[in-house]
């Protein structure tokens, strides 16, 4: 069973308190998610560690219930 959109933004919330996470459902199914997070967490962070830091509050569910994440970070403004 896929991950909801809800489910994959608590995840991330809760492991990046503050973040604003934006979703969207690329291809309609409920299984193909783009994901923009802005977080505090990732000021001073490349993108390679800012990434990791989301897959890791992800739980390593990446590859298996959550089938495909396109993913942007970025540092609040």
């Amino acid at each position: 069973m896929p991950m909801s959109a809800t489910e994959i933004e608590s995840m991330i919330r809760e492991a990046l308190p503050g973040a604003e996470v934006e979703m969207r459902d690329l291809a309609g199914d409920n299984d193909h998610w783009a994901a923009k997070v802005t977080a505090p967490q990732f000021v001073g962070k490349n993108r390679v560690q800012q990434h990791k830091m989301v897959y890791y509050a992800l739980g390593g569910r990446m590859g298996g219930v959550l089938h495909a994440l396109q993913l942007s970070t970025a540092v609040p403004n």
